[in-house]
């Protein structure tokens, strides 16, 4: 089974919509979090090193983990969903992009 982390800025809608989208697959382990410091709940080593895989909704957030996280960056399997912060929790249209920008990886 394969660990996926999404990644948002401030873990309030995008990522945590995507860990509701894959909480119950049976192919994977999900969990989510903010690369900001205001996040609900904010990326870790810790979280990092469970991952299999992390799925950022933005380059942007991918900058931001080289930067927090320099010494273990580039131990990472990171991907862009290039998710715009335009959508409020679980919209459909969010529901929508998740899986379209996500189940290719998953192949």
């Amino acid at each position: 089974m394969t660990r996926l982390l999404f990644l948002c800025s401030r873990n309030q809608w995008r990522s945590p919509t995507a860990e509701a989208v894959y909480q119950n697959d049976p192919r994977v382990e999900v969990r989510s979090a903010g690369v900001s410091a205001a996040a609900r709940r904010r990326v870790t080593e810790k979280l990092l090193l469970w991952a299999d895989q992390v799925l950022v909704m933005e380059h942007e957030h991918k900058q931001r983990l080289r930067e927090q996280f320099p010494d273990l960056f580039h131990e990472l399997r990171i991907d862009v969903l290039d998710i715009p912060d335009d959508y409020p929790f679980m919209d459909p249209e969010l529901v929508k992009l998740i899986h379209e920008r996500v189940e290719p990886l998953l192949v």
